[in-house]
């Protein structure tokens, strides 16, 4: 269903990808948008137990969309140092398809809200859970599971290790 990588010598690990996914902070969620046209967003998010997790506010494009067509891809670069001597890019990243579905459960929309606030602002679980407590009802909780994942570097980067 989904298309092979071409260059599999430059295909990430399992672990790679799962190291890029636990510690990157931004991530573009890529949805069907309106008139046919992608709709491709920023956002944070958090990952765990096999699925991403993002937040949003609880109506507006990203929302509308999903409830149209939950197949979406989401995207994360880890590394993108330009290198104007070779005239090319040395990048780390990651692609993701999968579903998306809006979390409803209340004890499960607080879980994962507290693992992102773990994620972005360590160390303050008080303050977390009483912004949890003032925004739960503004606030949509997206759960994806990932029906295909793939990471990819530059093969600059994969002689480099190489030759170690």
């Amino acid at each position: 269903m989904f298309r092979e990588m071409r260059r599999k010598r430059q295909l990430l690990l399992k672990k790679e990808i799962d190291e890029i996914l636990k510690y990157r902070t931004v991530g573009i969620l890529a949805v069907h948008g309106d008139n046919g046209y992608p709709y491709a967003v920023p956002v944070s998010y958090a990952y765990g137990k096999g699925k991403i997790y993002l937040h949003s506010a609880r109506s507006g494009h990203k929302i509308d969309s999903l409830k149209n067509d939950a197949r979406v891809s989401f995207c994360v670069v880890d590394k993108d140092q330009i290198v104007p001597e070779t005239f090319t890019t040395y990048f780390r990243s990651v692609i993701i398809f999968g579903r998306a579905k809006i979390i409803k459960n209340e004890a499960e929309r607080i879980e994962i809200l507290s693992r992102l606030g773990e994620k972005y602002a360590p160390g303050r679980i008080a303050e977390c859970q009483k912004e949890i407590q003032t925004q739960l009802n503004n606030t949509c909780v997206i759960e994806i599971t990932i029906e295909h994942m793939t990471g990819k570097e530059a093969i600059e980067l994969v002689q480099s290790r190489e030759q170690v």
